[in-house]
Parts: structure tokens; C-alpha cells; sequence
């Protein structure tokens, strides 16, 4: 018997690697672990409410594009928040999550002759696995220095044949932003190559109070939103990482490819759980909230590291903290002899190497505390 060869090359998921690790050793005693993006802060209780309202006495299968009314939560919120009007038919189909998104994205522009994925990496570890599994060469663009990707830093040739480009801000695991020049100049460089643009956008709503919203590809795109795709979410917007379930808002003719794969894939979530996340993304309530609450974790422990001598780069978005260490392996074993888990930067690919991430999971008095080991475990001789 045989199995796929490019599914056993992969290997595991270094991510579902550290999360078993982190939890085997969380039944051994108490753990601080900030190695998974998924936050202590409770659900809303606008979405709880209403995912137990929509439960049925009779289960059904769901639609493969989503409720109608989940797609036209959706579009409100698209035009609340970024000031585009687009159609909940045409332009938006529900998906399970921002995960199941990015990974079959890749199968639906993928052609007879083969192509290319374009993504920056150190990243999201689906970019290319997706790519992979779809047939396509996976085609890493690395970022440096500030970790923002740039239109004029990528080469020529990284686009030759490139059937689908990534841009992801804010970014996954700097917390960094690209600027809306930036992704007027990659929107236009994909269009040149004739690649669809995906723009991996489930943070686009988490980030420091008091600095310039994140800009979409929404809001560069023309009218029709042509040759793009923004993958959003309600996982970390809404705290509903348990959910699974987010929305590809985009370019009609690739949505409606989409929907055609989903027929096939069955990846639709729950009729109830839509409910819910339609309910989350009618309101903005919870969302500054959400945020203090993540800024008010920066703070704790950014401080902790800067003073053992470790720089902090970017995380002004997103859900992490982004550090400098050096010996990425080396520093992340030391905390985890004081029982705080981490994500050595490598874990995220080419250029994580020397990076620490630590997503901003603990509440506010556990990150306290690990603010307290950091320190003395850093700066230990």
C-alpha cells in the first residue's frame, strides 16, 4: 500500500508539534505557555448567545458558500470597516476558519501546468504546505530587517509563473504592517504577472490602541475587487479560535470557484456556529477590549526582555511578541526550564532563525509572572 509522498515529506506540522509538547508537559505541573495563538479572553457573549439560539432540534447540513445571512454579515462589516461595498453573493463565501481558507486556495488557481505559490516567509507554515499538497511549487520570498514585504523587494523571477501570491498583514509572527503604498505596489505587481493575490488578513482588526488601523486589500483593489482575495476571520477578532469560521471576501470569479471546491470538500461550518460569528460581526464592541487586553500583555512582558538586553521587533499587531535572542533554540530551552513555553522563530520557517514568538495567550496576571521568570532566567549569568 502507498501513501501520498508529498503528504510523508512534509512531515508534521512543526506547530501541532509544539502544541503536543506543550501539553504533555502541562499535565505534569503548572506551565505558562504562550507558544499557541490562542487566547485566554471568553467569547463574546453576543456570538455564545446566539450559536445556542440557532441550535436546532433538527441538524442539517449547511450550505457550501455559507447562510445568506452570515454572507451578508459579512459584507456589513466589509463596508463598516473598510469602507468597500461588496455583494454577500458575488463577492463573499463562508469558510471553516482562515486555515481551511489559505490551505485549499491553492487547488482552486492551480492549472494542468503546474505554477507557483508566492509567500513570505517566516510565516503562516500553510502558505506552503497548501501549495505542496496542491501540486504547485512552494516559492518562499524571505523578509528581513522589519519584516514588512514590500512590492519593490521581491525579484523578477519569484514572480515567472507564480499562480498565486500571499501578502500577509498584519503579519504572522512579526505583528508588523504593510503600508498601503506597499500593497497598492504588490496588488499591482501580481495583476502584472497574472498571479491572484490572497491577503491573509485574520489580524486585520488586533492591534495597539492608537495607531493607524491596518490597511486591507480590500481597500486598494478596483470595484469588482479583481484578481484579489482577502481570507478574514472571526478566530482572533472575535475570540472564536474553537469556531472555525471566517469568509474569503474577493474577486467574484475565484469565489465562485471556491464555492464549487467546497461543494466537493463538504468545509462549511456548522449552520449554528455561522449564527454565531454573524452575530460577532455585526457588532464592534468587543474589539477595542479585545485589544486593550492583548496591549496591556505587550506591555508586561516587553519590558522583560528589552531589559535582559533582547530586542523587540515590530508587534504592534497581531497577537505576538517578536523578539531578537540570537541562539533561538538555546534561549527557548532556558525558559522552558522555568516552565514558560515559546516558539523558537525557526518554527515559521526560513528567516526565523534567532527569533523568539510569544503569542499573547495568559491573561494579565500569568503574563506578570512570566514577566518576573523572564527576567531572572535572561539575565542569570
Amino acid at each position: 500500500m502507498r501513501l501520498n509522498p508529498l503528504l510523508t515529506g512534509l512531515g508534521p506540522n512543526p506547530m501541532a508539534a509544539l502544541h503536543e509538547r506543550a501539553r504533555a508537559l502541562a499535565a505534569e505541573g503548572p506551565l505558562l505557555d504562550f507558544s499557541v495563538g490562542d487566547p485566554d479572553e471568553p467569547t463574546p457573549e453576543v456570538a455564545r448567545r446566539a450559536l445556542v439560539g440557532a441550535v436546532g432540534e433538527v441538524s442539517s447540513y449547511p450550505l457550501a458558500a455559507g447562510t445568506a445571512d452570515t454572507r451578508r454579515a459579512v459584507a456589513e462589516y466589509v463596508a463598516r470597516r473598510f469602507g468597500r461595498e461588496v455583494h454577500p453573493d458575488r463577492h463573499v463565501v463562508i469558510t471553516a476558519g482562515s486555515k481551511e481558507a489559505v490551505f485549499h486556495l491553492p487547488m482552486v488557481v492551480a492549472g494542468p501546468g503546474g505554477g507557483a505559490v508566492l509567500y513570505p516567509t517566516p510565516g503562516y507554515g500553510i502558505y506552503d504546505r497548501g501549495a505542496i499538497l496542491a501540486g504547485l511549487e512552494a516559492r518562499p520570498h524571505r523578509l528581513e530587517g522589519d519584516f514588512v514585504l514590500r512590492g519593490d523587494t521581491i525579484p523578477d523571477h519569484h514572480w515567472e509563473g507564480a499562480s498565486l501570491a500571499w501578502v500577509n498583514a498584519p503579519h504572522n509572527p512579526a505583528g508588523t504592517l504593510v503600508a498601503r503604498s506597499d500593497l497598492e505596489a504588490i496588488v499591482g505587481r501580481a495583476a502584472s504577472a497574472g498571479a491572484w493575490l490572497g491577503a491573509d488578513e485574520c489580524y486585520v482588526d488586533v492591534h495597539e490602541p492608537g495607531i493607524e488601523r491596518p490597511v486591507s486589500v480590500l481597500e486598494v483593489a478596483d470595484d469588482d475587487l479583481t484578481g484579489v482575495v482577502s481570507v478574514l476571520s472571526a478566530s482572533k477578532r472575535d475570540g472564536m479560535t474553537g469556531y472555525r469560521v471566517g469568509a474569503l471576501v474577493g474577486d467574484p470569479e475565484l469565489i465562485a470557484a471556491v464555492r464549487i471546491l467546497k461543494q466537493s470538500a463538504g468545509t462549511v461550518p456548522p449552520e449554528f456556529v455561522q449564527a454565531a460569528a454573524a452575530a460577532a460581526w455585526r457588532t464592534d464592541d468587543h474589539v477595542g477590549e479585545r485589544n486593550a487586553a492583548f496591549s496591556a500583555k505587550r506591555a508586561l512582558l516587553r519590558p522583560a526582555f528589552e531589559e535582559a538586553g533582547y530586542e523587540v521587533v515590530g508587534s504592534e499587531a497581531g497577537l505576538y511578541l517578536w523578539v531578537r535572542v540570537g541562539d533561538d533554540l538555546a534561549v527557548a530551552d532556558r525558559l522552558l526550564a522555568a516552565r514558560i513555553v515559546v516558539s523558537p522563530g525557526r518554527v515559521f520557517g526560513d528567516g526565523g532563525e534567532g527569533y523568539l514568538r510569544l503569542a499573547l495567550v495568559p491573561d494579565e496576571a500569568a503574563c506578570a509572572r512570566a514577566a518576573e521568570e523572564i527576567s531572572v532566567c535572561l539575565t542569570a549569568n
